[in-house]
């Protein structure tokens, strides 16, 4: 796939989800319409050091398709690293910020005959948020869909309340929150009890995994000794 050029991207609207976790709203002004498809992420081009390959940093699209230059990232603080420090101390409404994309092929094939199972923690929702409500807006044809969504506390559960609120606006999306360190009403512990518990008929479907690579390396395992081919279980790694 080739390599889309840069633009200068605007910072439009910044917005915290939770302590740590922000929204950036980012508008690309040289185009009329930043066409992209749900899944795919855009890479920053930050001041953070003279080398570009240190400079750079990709984050998936939070946002839906809409017919508009703008587009919506959601990033977690990282204090440790150089790259959302700068976005988090540094960036504000105005700002420019200089990007490349859409780019990656962490994307629905049609058709959608198969229940898909997406599998995420902290900012891994990203791509599937973007890919739940593209569904909804255009009537696509598909099965059931599970979103497991694997965070440590309540609080640090993005776009918890949409998600709920999706979810009665479709049957056919099961939304799966579950905790790692803190017991409450709904799923506690990690997210591959979940799957396992859901899927133990072996019934069609397709896997779509977005977070930490612990977490995609042990559920791409799980998920074959379950008896599904490797091939039918996509993958997106963060940091």
């Amino acid at each position: 796939m080739a390599l889309q050029p840069w633009h200068i991207g605007k910072v439009t609207r910044i917005e915290n989800e939770t302590d740590d976790t922000r929204r950036f709203w980012i508008e690309v002004p040289e185009l009329s319409s930043f066409n992209f498809i749900p899944g795919q992420f855009v890479t920053l081009d930050l001041p953070i050091h003279e080398k570009p390959n240190k400079r750079w940093r990709s984050y998936s699209i939070a946002s839906w398709p809409d017919g508009t230059n703008s587009f919506e990232l959601v990033i977690v603080l990282d204090k440790m690293g150089a790259g959302t420090p700068y976005l988090f101390n540094e960036v504000k409404v105005g700002s420019e910020l200089l990007l490349r994309g859409p780019q990656g092929v962490f994307i629905l094939k049609e058709p959608l005959d198969e229940d898909l199972v997406l599998i995420c923690t902290g900012t891994g929702i990203a791509p599937f948020r973007s890919m739940v409500h593209h569904i909804k807006n255009n009537n696509i044809p598909h099965k059931n869909i599970y979103l497991i969504f694997g965070c440590r506390t309540q609080a640090s559960l993005l776009y918890y309340q949409e998600m709920l609120n999706l979810q009665n606006e479709m049957p056919s999306l099961k939304f799966i929150p579950t905790l790692s360190r803190e017991q409450w009403d709904g799923h506690s512990g990690y997210v591959h009890a979940v799957y396992e518990e859901l899927f133990i008929d072996r019934r069609p479907a397709r896997f779509f995994l977005c977070g930490w690579k612990g977490m995609i390396d042990e559920a791409r395992k799980r998920i074959t000794d379950m008896g599904y081919d490797k091939k039918l279980i996509y993958f997106e790694i963060y940091g």
